[in-house]
């Protein structure tokens, strides 16, 4: 089976998008980053430091999923490093009206 990491290893060129969209305010902004992407060892400590700073230090009290992650044998968790070449800010917000009909839902 391919994976995502598998992907990356292959054809390095990747893109991310970060935005928010709040149509009730107008608040349309995006970063969008591209560059190469690579596969590096999965760091327990580090993850376990980010989870920590995130979600606090009790793990009993972290999702089950994040907990996952820090227990995993075989490894299937993956980080993925993009490495911009690009980077691209759009401030796209509008001023809602306020004469706007709304929509029937």
């Amino acid at each position: 089976m391919v994976t995502p990491a598998d992907h990356v290893r292959s054809a390095p060129g990747l893109a991310l998008t970060v935005d928010v969209c709040d149509v009730a305010t107008g608040l349309v902004r995006a970063v969008t980053a591209g560059g190469r992407g690579d596969v590096p060892p999965f760091d327990v400590p580090r993850w376990r430091r980010k989870l920590t700073r995130y979600l606090g230090p009790d793990e009993d009290r972290w999702d089950p999923r994040f907990r996952a992650y820090l227990h995993d044998p075989v490894r299937r968790t993956v980080w993925v490093r993009l490495t911009p070449q690009k980077l691209r800010t759009q401030d796209l917000s509008y001023e809602v009206s306020s004469t706007a009909v709304p929509r029937a839902g």
